[in-house]
């Protein structure tokens, strides 16, 4: 009987498929990711089910679509009844472990803003509402990563796992304003550390100068980027020598905004060397419309969530200082990878890198995510490297999806999945013909005058989105038209198009409706 495979699950946060060496990056330095591609496979179709963190690595979690599992954007956890294929490891005896960002249970202990408005127009406020769930996932088990109470570490205050994960040690929020466990842990290396964060604290620079880019004053070796590889090193030399297998997920919240890659991870790349995309500036959609005016009156919201629009240098620094991170980034992968040799884990580890979403980064001179689907936001990296099946440089051009990555998983550890898990084993069942990406915002922003509901379509050739509520969609040949300028929804050329389309996406919707739970009865 052959030895079960150990699994090291690496997923970045906000990092675009194309900002890497081996997807076609020029200039960013990636050589230990490109090193996991060039001994295993890259897709090149992969998708997320939902760009927006939360919803998208609860999609991860479950292998469920967003409108599914319930957690459809930010400030909605994944709830605790929900069964996730780590839990199903964890009972086929694997060890578990989560470092680095979770973000399944929200950060800030803010309420949420959104209102109902029932038919009266009265605001009605969302905590007097009643809700269609009496477990609405509220409660002490859904305020473990709340940071403005994260005074002890998440392993004191859980009772029993955390969502499957035997071992958590989390680092919340992003970039220098990364806290949780994280946090405990630099306070503990320095006493005056909150003194070195945040834009009040950095150090001075006059050459970079972009939204929410600061030269931060977090030494490298305190930043979390670090702090993560070194607590990953330290769990995985607990399990040398053990017979049972493992699952580590090393989980970075970089290369989000803010932009603060430390030390010489700064300045390593130069933004006037910078290549802005092909797209930027570009662009006629409502919004863009209206972010372009909020930048040239200055009402845009530069320092919030929402996406805003950037001028070229800008963009310029933006892109340099997000491969600073990037290659931060991979450098401590190196090390990780480094150890998992020297500690004899290597030949039996299956290698798997990801990211929860994209980033405009300059896109149609857009920065940041949300609604506009754009091949920047929903198209991430996906690379599995297995030892016991390594084909050099192996490119798959297959559809894929985030909530495929769990079933692929339990099917190579010889894990049966569960019901109601509705993404597919990559290498043993056929693509779909299409993937849904779903999102649904929280808030209104720029552009928009009511929090939106979006249904994208994309297939090997075609990206169409359709939203609630508003009077234009959107439809884009991908082969003619790859940085998505021409906008062919009501161009009547492509009506038969758009028929075909929609009926492709109601079909795969209905695919995708819930078959959980099990019936108990005939009748």
């Amino acid at each position: 009987m052959s030895k079960r495979p150990n699994f090291l699950f690496i997923i970045t946060d906000q990092h675009r498929a194309d900002h890497l060496g081996c997807y076609g990056n020029t200039r960013v330095r990636t050589p230990a990711i490109d090193s996991l591609a060039a001994r295993g496979c890259r897709w090149e179709k992969f998708y997320v089910a939902n760009p927006i963190c939360m919803p998208n690595r609860a999609s991860i979690m479950t292998g469920r679509m967003c409108s599914v599992h319930g957690a459809r954007h930010n400030g909605i956890p994944l709830s605790r009844d929900h069964t996730t294929f780590v839990e199903l490891l964890r009972d086929a005896g694997y060890h578990t472990a989560l470092i680095g960002k979770s973000h399944l249970q929200s950060f800030s202990g803010l309420p949420a803003a959104n209102k109902f408005v029932p038919e009266d127009g009265k605001h009605v406020p969302s905590t007097h509402l009643r809700d269609a769930f009496k477990n609405n996932r509220h409660g002490p088990e859904y305020e473990l990563e709340l940071t403005p109470q994260w005074e002890t570490p998440i392993a004191e205050r859980l009772k029993g796992d955390f969502y499957g994960f035997q071992h958590v040690e989390i680092a919340a929020d992003h970039a220098d304003q990364a806290s949780g466990d994280y946090l405990l842990w630099a306070r503990s290396q320095r006493q005056d550390f909150d003194s070195l964060v945040g834009p009040e604290n950095a150090l001075p620079c006059n050459r970079i100068k972009a939204p929410q880019a600061w030269r931060t004053a977090v030494p490298e070796e305190l930043y979390s980027t670090s702090w993560i590889g070194s607590r990953c090193e330290d769990w995985l030399s607990q399990q040398a020598g053990r017979e049972e297998p493992f699952f580590l997920q090393m989980s970075f919240p970089d290369p989000h905004h803010p932009f603060t890659p430390p030390g010489k991870y700064w300045d390593l790349y130069d933004p006037g060397e910078m290549d802005l995309p092909a797209s930027f500036g570009q662009g006629s959609l409502p919004p863009i419309k209206a972010m372009r005016a909020a930048m040239e009156n200055g009402s845009d919201p530069r320092n919030s969530q929402n996406p805003f629009v950037v001028t070229e240098d800008e963009a310029r620094a933006i892109i340099a200082l997000t491969f600073g991170m990037i290659t931060m980034i991979d450098d401590t992968i190196a090390r990780v990878l480094a150890s998992l040799q020297s500690l004899g884990l290597a030949d039996n580890t299956v290698v798997v890198f990801t990211s929860d979403h994209g980033d405009y980064m300059g896109d149609h001179g857009l920065m940041l995510k949300l609604l506009l689907h754009y091949q920047s936001i929903i198209r991430v990296p996906f690379i599995w490297c297995d030892p016991a099946h390594q084909v050099a440089h192996a490119v798959n051009r297959d559809l894929a999806s985030s909530i495929d990555i769990p079933a692929s998983i339990l099917a190579r550890a010889g894990v049966q999945s569960f019901n109601g898990m509705q993404g597919r084993d990559l290498f043993s069942t056929k693509p779909p013909q299409a993937v849904i990406v779903e999102e649904d915002s929280q808030r209104t922003m720029t552009g928009f005058d009511r929090p939106q509901r979006v249904r994208t379509l994309v297939t090997d050739r075609f990206r169409m989105s359709l939203r609630e509520g508003e009077t234009w969609n959107e439809l884009y040949d991908l082969h003619d038209d790859p940085h998505e300028l021409d906008n062919r929804f009501e161009d009547p050329a492509f009506a038969p198009i758009r028929h075909d389309l929609t009926e492709t996406m109601l079909r795969r919707m209905i695919e995708l409706q819930d078959r959980a739970p099990l019936p108990a009865f005939r009748a």
